[in-house]
């Protein structure tokens, strides 16, 4: 088809013509092993990162619960304490 290059430096190898002209035909496919290495370490990465957001979610939304128990409770307890008041209040006056 083509001479051969000239140079002995060879950095990119031969092409395959007839699995170029005919993909229907190339049963031989290959796969770069840098490029999936760097797609699985990506996707282990993300699937990390997706972890460590769910735990520090998770976290954050037992302190808001924790956060809101106390606000509730001390509400309850001023009423309460209001409420008291007032029927001693009442009590003290007949």
């Amino acid at each position: 088809m083509g001479s051969p290059p000239v140079s002995s430096d060879i950095s990119f190898p031969p092409a395959d013509v007839d699995g170029e002209l005919n993909p229907g035909h190339n049963v031989r496919v290959e796969v770069d092993p840098e490029s999936s290495e760097i797609a699985a370490t990506k996707k282990s990465k993300e699937h990390a990162e997706a972890k460590q957001k769910k735990r520090e979610r998770k976290k954050k939304d037992a302190l808001q619960t924790l956060k809101s128990a106390v606000i509730v409770s001390g509400i309850i307890v001023a009423v309460a304490g209001v409420a008291f008041a007032i029927t001693k209040k009442l009590i003290r006056e007949k």
